[in-house]
């Protein structure tokens, strides 16, 4: 190494040597303020420095610094006695109460004082007054402003102030000297250079000499915080605010601030090397960098720590440090700082132990880092294994039928990759037609977006399957159906066509007279079980037939007006008082009247349940009937004959959604309407009627979007038409898809154009949900 550099090099940056300890619990001991007593005969301690600056020793010689300094302010001389008349400028100056916790909390009144450097409290405002304490202000400082609740609990207006080592509750019985008082220490924290941690300095100097191995091998070697430890960490590597309010809005699941969750991170990342189950712990550790996003970086830095000079590098317990840098390379992006300090490390680690268990770690690690976007959900169980061995998992994915297919994903697999792998697997990659996947029940479905990553999908299901106890999948099925005129009988496509189309009738989103959904039923069963037959048992009806519009009819009968008993006719006639006298009975009477209309109630209820067998029974006959004279039609005879009825509808091959419309522009008139997105126009139906009661075609649409959090609204010529529906999401995406389809027909000089790709309009809509307003798009 040029002797230039290495003289440099001590002489401007000795190092930060721990003095045999890790950076913590005695720094924070001697980063208290000192007496007199404490000082050096010039007035300062040994240990005073400013913004976190090493020092050297007197002789310079023996490699040993001083420790870290978090205080931006230098040392306070002879706090206790210091007088008001000593101080600097002051800037704000008054009476204020200051929570004190002894054996109970009480207030105590005390004369404040704001200066540039710090908030001191005195015991009067008389020169001399004896100084009581001092909160040194940094950029690391925060303040909490006057809320109304603690005014109604106290009858002051209160604001905190969070130091390193302090916090001040204060409180005013005024409302704007509290917020006066707020605004005034907030501003001298806003003018304080940032603080960095020794941690920090560190990775900067790395940094400035990674290409000179020798200074980077010396900043190891005397700085024994980047190194590895089996003790505790008693404060941060990075830097973080003191009292920090991000963990607040995830209070319910116990966090305390992040300086304290940082320390804890560590605590569990050594119960690694020791753990006979380590993916509990992974996943912990995943999940409070998933809810406080500033520790993702802390934890990066600790796992680097900890896999630098390790005492045994190539033993089980160490290599859990690798598995979960693994996990979180693959869940989380680091900030740009980090990222090149991690980055660094892995190359340095590669060329220091090549062809080693640790070097494939380091690979596929700044793989991954290539690739890694901002995880929804937390890794399964089933992908922390994997990652921890660096393999790929297995995805099933269903298709129409009772068919699936297995492929392999990664973490950062995306459900348009998957899309275009099973295109190819079945042979679609010419269809005209588009393709999603989609998350479903049996109760219910909703595709999955095209940036979406496959693992979060599958986390997300195997959750919802443990809350609901229900089987959910992940399917693969017809998106955009632009031409379903080309499909072959005789391809797979048609097959999913096929399948889709019973599902809307099943749903009862095909509007046909019962003639011709019975006679779609029996063509179901053909297709699955060929002739009739005697010796199989059949599916059920609601597989077969829309439940629900056999219940509709069944309870319309029942409603109908029948003649009341003589009894009852003459208690209507009755006046009420007559009917439910005062006195000691009438509690009496009213209880056996509720007995009774429960008694009515359960008879009404038997009833219908009566009256749906029998009717489910003789739909089912007539059912079976119909499939006795469908013998000899094979299975695609069956579907042919399925789908020329089902095409009979005008809407054959649209979407349909649930909305309520409003008549007028003021919201004021609203009915249950079905809206219709197909690949030609946007149609509006009464719900179960066939014909449309109006249509738009894309061509007359100037622009849609959401107006609110669950209102959609369509601009077309002239008419603003809005929709409440809870699909905001799938009917944008949808639309933007059939838009984004017409322009790659039509090519980037047609008439018909969107400002907005398909991705970034979806896209934004997701990440706002509900709560904030997507703009519309201009066509």
């Amino acid at each position: 190494m040029p002797l230039q550099g290495v003289c440099w090099f001590l002489c401007c940056r000795q190092g930060f040597s721990l003095l045999g300890r890790e950076y913590g619990e005695k720094e924070e001991e001697e980063f208290e303020l000192r007496n007199k007593e404490d000082l050096t005969p010039n007035g300062r301690s040994p240990a005073e420095v400013t913004v976190c600056q090493p020092t050297l020793t007197a002789n310079g010689t023996n490699g040993h610094t001083v420790s870290e300094v978090s205080e931006m302010k230098s040392l306070i001389i002879e706090k206790n006695k210091m007088g008001l008349e000593e101080e600097p400028e002051l800037l704000v100056k008054g009476w204020l109460l200051r929570e004190v916790r002894g054996n109970w909390i009480k207030q105590r009144r005390y004369w404040f004082a704001l200066s540039q450097d710090s908030l001191d409290y005195y015991s009067g405002p008389e020169k001399g007054a004896r100084r009581l304490g001092t909160l040194v202000l940094t950029s690391l400082c925060s303040v909490i402003w006057p809320d109304k609740q603690t005014y109604k609990e106290t009858g002051h207006w209160s604001i905190t102030v969070y130091g390193r080592k302090h916090c001040y509750r204060l409180y005013s019985k005024h409302f704007n000297e509290a917020v006066h008082w707020a605004c005034a220490i907030q501003k001298i924290i806003d003018t304080k250079a940032p603080l960095e941690t020794p941690t920090q300095l560190l990775i900067r100097d790395i940094e400035e000499n990674k290409f000179n191995p020798e200074v980077v091998e010396h900043i190891y070697q005397h700085n024994p915080i980047l190194k590895y430890t089996q003790g505790p960490l008693y404060a941060p590597l990075l830097a973080f605010p003191y009292g920090s309010l991000e963990h607040t809005y995830h209070s319910g699941k116990g966090y305390g601030s992040v300086r304290e969750e940082a320390v804890k991170l560590f605590n569990c990342l050594q119960q690694l090397e020791s753990a006979r189950e380590p993916v509990p712990i992974i996943q912990g550790v995943l999940q409070t960098c998933l809810d406080l996003r500033p520790l993702r970086d802390e934890v990066y830095c600790q796992l680097v720590k900890q896999n630098s000079y390790t005492p045994a590098p190539y033993t089980a317990a160490h290599l859990r440090y690798w598995q979960l840098l693994t996990c979180m390379s693959c869940t989380f992006r680091p900030g740009p700082t980090v990222l090149k300090y991690l980055r660094f490390h892995l190359k340095r680690i590669q060329s220091q132990s090549p062809e080693s268990e640790m070097d494939n770690y380091a690979s596929f690690i700044s793989e991954a880092l290539e690739k890694t976007k901002c995880r929804e959900c937390v890794p399964s169980w089933e992908e922390i294994q994997m990652l921890m061995s660096r393999q790929e998992m297995l995805c099933t994915v269903h298709y129409p039928g009772p068919l699936s297919c297995q492929l392999y994903i990664s973490s950062h697999t995306t459900a348009n990759e998957v899309v275009r792998m099973m295109q190819e697997k079945l042979g679609l990659q010419e269809s005209r037609n588009t393709f999603s996947l989609y998350e479903q029940s049996a109760l219910w479905e909703q595709p999955v977006a095209g940036g979406a990553l496959i693992a979060d999908i599958l986390t997300s299901l195997a959750t919802k399957e443990s809350e609901s106890n229900s089987q959910w999948k992940l399917c693969f099925k017809l998106y955009c159906l632009l031409d379903a005129d080309s499909i072959s009988v005789d391809s797979i496509e048609y097959l999913f066509l096929y399948e889709q189309c019973h599902e809307m009738v099943v749903r009862g989103q095909l509007p046909a007279c019962d003639e011709d959904l019975q006679a779609l039923a029996s063509l179901r069963l053909q297709c699955l079980m060929g002739d009739f037959t005697t010796h199989a048992p059949c599916p059920p009806l609601d597989e077969l037939f829309p439940g629900h519009l056999l219940e509709a009819q069944v309870v319309m009968s029942l409603s109908a007006p029948q003649a009341l008993p003589p009894c009852q006719v003459a208690a209507q006639d009755c006046p009420t008082a007559q009917r439910f006298p005062t006195g000691l009975l009438a509690g009496t009477l009213w209880s056996h009247a509720a007995v009774a209309a429960h008694k009515q109630k359960v008879e009404q209820d038997m009833r219908l349940r009566s009256r749906l067998k029998e009717e489910a029974a003789a739909v089912m006959g007539s059912i079976l009937e119909r499939w006795k004279g469908l013998a000899g039609y094979s299975c695609r005879d069956s579907m042919a004959a399925y789908l020329t009825i089902a095409r009979q509808w005008s809407g054959f091959g649209c979407t349909l959604y649930e909305v309520d419309f409003y008549i007028s522009s003021t919201g004021s008139f609203s009915q249950k309407l079905w809206l219709g997105v197909a690949a030609t126009s946007v149609s509006l139906y009464r719900q179960g009627e066939a014909e449309a009661l109006e249509s738009f075609p894309y061509g007359q649409i100037c622009s849609y979007g959401v107006s609110d959090s669950n209102t959609f609204k369509i601009t077309a010529g002239d008419r603003d038409l809005l929709f409440e529906t809870t699909k905001l999401t799938e009917i944008m995406q949808l639309m933007n898809a059939y838009f984004s389809a017409i322009r790659r027909q039509r090519g980037k000089d047609a008439d018909i154009t969107v400002t907005e790709s398909t991705e970034v309009g979806f896209h934004h809509l997701a990440s706002t949900h509900k709560h904030t307003l997507l703009p519309s798009h201009p066509v």
